[in-house]
């Protein structure tokens, strides 16, 4: 690495980095450091093919941690040059990055780097996001429209997304390889990986919430009753084309786009059901305003300020994502 940068620095970063959401929590990325440079590649022994046949949610989550390891070594003081796609003959290798020092640091590029921790991905009903015609011009300005877009979807279309959400889960009643997949990564016995029992909305608060994946059960609990109804908004993000280009920078968005919202004392879930297959895809891309193509989208309202902040999801160890040649 860079001579000035201590490989602490880099552990760090690479850590935090980690926190980025995934699908399913598969977090399907490696790094390797080497001579000055930091590569970032996609983990195919933990790509999720029943949920993802196209791929483009692992490269989507790729994206989201390569924004992550950008925002944390900001924070610690370096800024990062990015080369996406930098091998042609190697698809899986999706970013190069060398670090020049930077010349100061402000507090809300540190305060960025702390939201990574702060975030969490929240399935339970929220309460509708006060002050969102304030924040959403803000929130538009992190980032390069021309690449990739949000529309806030209005109200109106919710019924529309509900069939969107009904429909994929239809089409998908008896895929007993895509259920078989889901309680892999589902499993309350996972350590490192996938998505606990406690961040699952259970079968009760589940019925608040009417866009939303269905995960296996795994509780009867009845967290946060005081909202009856989820009052989110409903966040698309799109892009012109779906190269992996054009995948991999959505992901970068995405993290963005989080960060900013955690940063904003909103909470957020991320929704990638209705964009796996093509039918459920195609409703949402029929209420974009530029009819690009639909990768991800994103719940954000409030929480109840009182309630205790949940657990962190698993990650995996440092050493199984990070090699320093």
């Amino acid at each position: 690495m860079n001579a000035m940068l201590d490989i602490q620095t880099l552990n760090d970063a690479v850590q935090l980095a980690s926190r980025a959401p995934s699908v399913h929590n598969s977090q399907p990325w490696r790094w390797v450091a080497e001579n000055g440079i930091l590569r970032l590649f996609v983990d195919r022994d933990r790509t999720v093919p029943e949920t993802d046949p196209s791929g483009r949610e692992t490269i989507i989550s790729c994206g989201a941690a390569l924004d992550h390891v950008r925002v944390a070594m900001l924070a610690a003081g370096w800024h990062a040059e990015i080369e996406r796609f930098p091998n042609p003959n190697d698809p899986d290798h999706l970013a190069s990055i060398e670090f020049t020092r930077a010349d100061h640091v402000t507090s809300a590029q540190r305060d960025r780097a702390q939201a990574i921790l702060q975030r969490r991905t929240d399935r339970l009903p929220l309460g509708q996001p006060t002050y969102w015609s304030f924040f959403e011009p803000v929130l538009r300005s992190t980032f390069d429209e021309s690449l990739v877009t949000l529309d806030v979807l209005p109200d109106d279309v919710r019924p529309l997304l509900v069939k969107a959400s009904q429909l994929t889960e239809a089409l998908r009643r008896d895929d007993a390889s895509y259920h078989a997949e889901l309680e892999w990564w589902t499993s309350p016995f996972a350590l490192t990986e996938g998505v606990p029992p406690d961040a699952l909305a259970s079968d009760e608060e589940r019925r608040r919430v009417d866009v939303a994946r269905e995960f296996p059960a795994r509780g009867h609990q009845e967290r946060r009753p005081e909202v009856a109804v989820d009052w989110a908004k409903i966040l698309v993000l799109s892009t012109p084309e779906d190269t992996r280009a054009d995948v991999l920078r959505c992901g970068e968005v995405l993290s963005t786009v989080l960060l900013e919202c955690t940063m904003a004392f909103m909470a957020t879930c991320t929704l990638t059901h209705l964009i796996e297959l093509d039918e459920s895809r195609e409703i949402v891309r029929g209420l974009l305003s530029d009819g690009g193509q639909p990768q991800v989208l994103i719940r954000v309202g409030i929480a109840p300020p009182m309630e205790a902040v949940p657990p962190p999801t698993p990650r995996r160890p440092l050493g199984d994502v990070l090699q320093i040649r």
